[in-house]
C-alpha cells in the first residue's frame, strides 16, 4: 500500500511507456468528454478539490486509475492504493487505523483507491461501509464489471458511479502522436517513422484500450531495425508487437462498406453461414462490436420487421449481453443474433410503410386533425365540434369501429401492407377483416400509398 506518486527518477525511466505517458493533468487526458471539460463533473471536482467517493466503471485502458490519481492530487489528501486482487480485510483495517491516527495528529484526510474492487467479496466490501459513512475515508474504486451486480448496494449508494467509455480511434491516434513526439516521457529521443498502415493497425488492435496501444507501440519500436538512425515501424513490426495478422480493412474506407454490405445481404438472403463468416471477418479486423450490433438492430426492424417481431427483442438482448460481458465472451451474442436474423422470416413492410408516411408528412404539410379525433377539454372546444361523432372502440363488438382516422386529404390511404410471411400472415387476415367490414355504401376501397 504505497503512495501512487513515485518520485524516484530511476523508477520513472524504467517504467513501461504506458506508465510514463500517464496524464499528469486533466488537460493531458484524452477521451471521456462527457466527464471532462468546461462545466463537466470531473473537471469541477478537480477544480474544487472536493472529496467525494467515486466508482469508475469502464473497460481496461480507459483511464480509471489515472482519473483517481488526478482527483486525489487535486484534493490534497493522503492517497493510499491497493489492488483487490492482492489485498483483503486485514489490509483494509490497517488503512482505517492509519486514517484514525492521522486525524488525531491533524494530518490530511485519507483517500483510498481500490483497483478491481469487484474482486472483493461481500464481507470485504462491508468492511468499508462504516468508515465511508463516518467520513473517516473517501473511497475511490475502479471496476471493469457492472457495479450493479458486483458491488453491494449499501456501498454503491454511498458512491457516485462514473461510466468511462473505450477511447475512440481519433483519441488513440492522438495518443500515438504524443508518445512519438515526447522526448522526456515518450519515444521522442530517437526519430521513429511510423507508417500509416502500421498506425491504423495498432489503433484498431488496441480496441479502445490506451494501455494496450502504448505497450504495442513501444514493442513495435523496440523490434524495428534502425536505418540511418531512424526506427522505421511498418505493418510487419506492428503485427509482431500485437501478435496478430492484419486483415485488409479500413473502418473509414471502401473495404469497410464492402464487408458490412456482405453481412447485411447475407442476413437478408437467409444465409447464416455467410453471415457468421462476414461477422467474424469484421471482428477479427478490429471493427467495433457495438457498431455491428447497431447495424443488426436496424436490420431487425428494416428487413425482419413484423414477420418476426421477436427479432428486435433478441437484437436488443444481444446488445445488453455484449455490454455486460465485453469481448471475447460477448462476441457469442453477436454470432447468436446473426444466425437468428438470417433464419428469421423477412418483411420490409414496416420500412416501406414508414417511408411512405414520412413522404406524405413532408409533402402534404400540416393537415388538420379530424374534429372527431380531437380532445375537447373546454366548453368552447366542444361548441366548435371537437370530439363530436367520435365512437369509443370498446363500446363495439370486438372493439372494432368504422371511422376515419386520417386527414380528409389522405382518406383511405394505406401505408402498412403485410407481406404475408411469418407472423404477418395474422396481420394480413386482421386487416382484410377490417377492410371487408368497412366497405359499404359511400366507402371506397383502401389503396396502398405509392
Amino acid at each position: 500500500m504505497n503512495d501512487l506518486f513515485p518520485e524516484q527518477e530511476a523508477l520513472k525511466a524504467a517504467a513501461p511507456l504506458a506508465e510514463r505517458m500517464r496524464p499528469r493533468t486533466l488537460d493531458e487526458f484524452l477521451g471521456q468528454g462527457h466527464l471532462i471539460g468546461p462545466g463537466r463533473l470531473l473537471s469541477r471536482l478537480v477544480e474544487s478539490g472536493a472529496l467525494v467517493s467515486l466508482l469508475f466503471w469502464g473497460p481496461p485502458g480507459s483511464g480509471k486509475t489515472t482519473l483517481a490519481r488526478l482527483v486525489a492530487k487535486a484534493a490534497q489528501a493522503e492517497f493510499v492504493s491497493f489492488s483487490a486482487v492482492m489485498s483483503g480485510v486485514k489490509e483494509v483495517r490497517e488503512v482505517m487505523e492509519q486514517a484514525r491516527e492521522g486525524l488525531k495528529f491533524g494530518r490530511r484526510r485519507t483517500l483510498l483507491f481500490v483497483d478491481e474492487i469487484h474482486r472483493f467479496n461481500k464481507a470485504q466490501q462491508d468492511a468499508f461501509l462504516p468508515h465511508v459513512e463516518s467520513g473517516l475515508l473517501t473511497l475511490l474504486g475502479a471496476t471493469t464489471e457492472n457495479p450493479s451486480f458486483e458491488v453491494i448496494s449499501p456501498l454503491l449508494s454511498r458512491m457516485r458511479v462514473l461510466v468511462l467509455n473505450p477511447l475512440g480511434p481519433e483519441d488513440l491516434s492522438r495518443l500515438v502522436d504524443r508518445a512519438l513526439s515526447d522526448p522526456e516521457r515518450g519515444l521522442g529521443k530517437a526519430p521513429v517513422d511510423l507508417s500509416a498502415e502500421a498506425r491504423s493497425f495498432l489503433v484498431a488492435a488496441a480496441d479502445g484500450d490506451a494501455r494496450n496501444l502504448l505497450n504495442a507501440l513501444e514493442l513495435a519500436v523496440s523490434v524495428a531495425r534502425p536505418e540511418r538512425g531512424i526506427y522505421r515501424v511498418g505493418l510487419t513490426e506492428a503485427e509482431m508487437a500485437v501478435q496478430k495478422k492484419s486483415l485488409r480493412y479500413d473502418r473509414a474506407g471502401e473495404e469497410h462498406y464492402n464487408l458490412i454490405s456482405a453481412l447485411h445481404k447475407s442476413l437478408r438472403d437467409s444465409d447464416p453461414d455467410a453471415a457468421l463468416y462476414w461477422l467474424a471477418r469484421m471482428l477479427e479486423a478490429g471493427e467495433e462490436p457495438i457498431y455491428l450490433l447497431r447495424r443488426m438492430v436496424r436490420f431487425a426492424s428494416e428487413d425482419v420487421g413484423q414477420a418476426d417481431p421477436l427479432a428486435l427483442v433478441v437484437a436488443l438482448s444481444a446488445v445488453e449481453s455484449y455490454r455486460l460481458l465485453g469481448s471475447p465472451e460477448g462476441d457469442l451474442a453477436l454470432a447468436e443474433l446473426a444466425v437468428y436474423l438470417a433464419l428469421a422470416e423477412k418483411s420490409n413492410s414496416i420500412y416501406t410503410a414508414f417511408e411512405a408516411a414520412q413522404r406524405d408528412a413532408r409533402e402534404q404539410g400540416s393537415l388538420p386533425v379530424p374534429l372527431h379525433l380531437r380532445n375537447a377539454p373546454t366548453r368552447l372546444m366542444k361548441d366548435l365540434g371537437y370530439g363530436r361523432g367520435y365512437r369509443y372502440a370498446h363500446d363495439f363488438k370486438d372493439a372494432r369501429v368504422d371511422q376515419e382516422h386520417l386527414p380528409e386529404e389522405l382518406k383511405g390511404r394505406r401505408y402498412y401492407v403485410p407481406s404475408g410471411r411469418g407472423r404477418e400472415q395474422a396481420a394480413a387476415r386482421k386487416l382484410a377483416l377490417r377492410d371487408r367490414a368497412a366497405r359499404g355504401p359511400g366507402v371506397r376501397k383502401t389503396k396502398p400509398a405509392t
